[in-house]
């Protein structure tokens, strides 16, 4: 059975966020996620994970002014001093929260520039290296266009290409269906052939991104098959409500 990490960016908006992380304790999750930490200070996340048994499974590095626009700083070059410091703001809320995996976002640059492929490539070594001396992994993301314009890393082909030209041994595949089904659908053809690079999961149907099982694919069947390729992994809840989050939870019943 997948183990499901519930979003709290997205899932249990009804409540203030600090509050969420008893709600998703409440309906059965035992791992969450989310986009960004850092306007809580670490050691208060540190003590609501503790106090409700749950596992941080995964959160993004600083990705800039998110108000302001910016989807990240790792494809940027004349941010990367920027990027530097976020690497250690990262790291130090992932050792407070025990999380395992970060996600760096590549931020909004063109793919066919020589100067943010190398910048990217560059980010990533100096942010794998920094996050493996602590024992953590890496998840690069691709993102489609629909959703996020102008996205530096928007195919999986290329983020496989990649991580396998990288070589690094903690640089690993955000596997998201619903970003997958959009890009380039063969969403169980792409999960058998890069099983070996993911390293995290995520889920939402497509293409209201709610709850999985309410859009265009089986993603049950998806989430299933998870388990017959043998990925141990957590799988994000990262999806959108179209109700009330608790009431939208029927799904999960199919694992149960």
């Amino acid at each position: 059975m997948p183990r499901f990490a519930a979003n709290l960016t997205m899932m249990f908006t009804e409540l203030p966020f600090l509050d969420r992380f008893g709600a998703a304790a409440a309906a059965g999750f035992d791992a969450v996620e989310y986009l960004f930490p850092y306007d809580f200070p670490a050691e208060i996340l540190a003590e609501r994970l503790q106090a409700h048994g749950l596992t941080q499974a995964l959160f993004n590095l600083p990705p800039g002014d998110w108000a302001a626009g910016d989807r990240g700083l790792a494809a940027l070059p004349d941010r990367a001093a920027e990027f530097r410091a976020s690497i250690a703001t990262a790291l130090a809320y992932a050792e407070a929260t025990g999380a395992g995996r970060v996600h760096v976002m590549s931020g909004l640059a063109d793919r066919n520039d020589a100067g943010a492929v190398r910048a990217y490539r560059e980010a990533l070594a100096r942010l794998s290296d920094a996050a493996g001396g602590q024992g953590r992994e890496v998840m690069i993301e691709p993102i489609n266009p629909r959703d996020m314009p102008g996205y530096f890393l928007d195919d999986f082909d290329f983020a496989a290409d990649l991580i396998a030209a990288l070589d690094l041994p903690n640089l690993k595949l955000q596997f998201d269906i619903y970003h997958r089904q959009i890009l380039h659908g063969d969403v169980l053809t792409g999960l058998r052939q890069m099983m070996p690079l993911i390293g995290h999961v995520q889920v939402a149907s497509v293409p209201e991104r709610h709850e999985p099982g309410t859009g265009e694919l089986d993603d049950i069947r998806v989430l299933r098959e998870l388990d017959a390729l043998g990925y141990g992994g957590f799988v994000g809840c990262e999806y959108r409500p179209a109700t009330g989050t608790v009431a939208g939870l029927g799904w999960l019943r199919a694992f149960g």
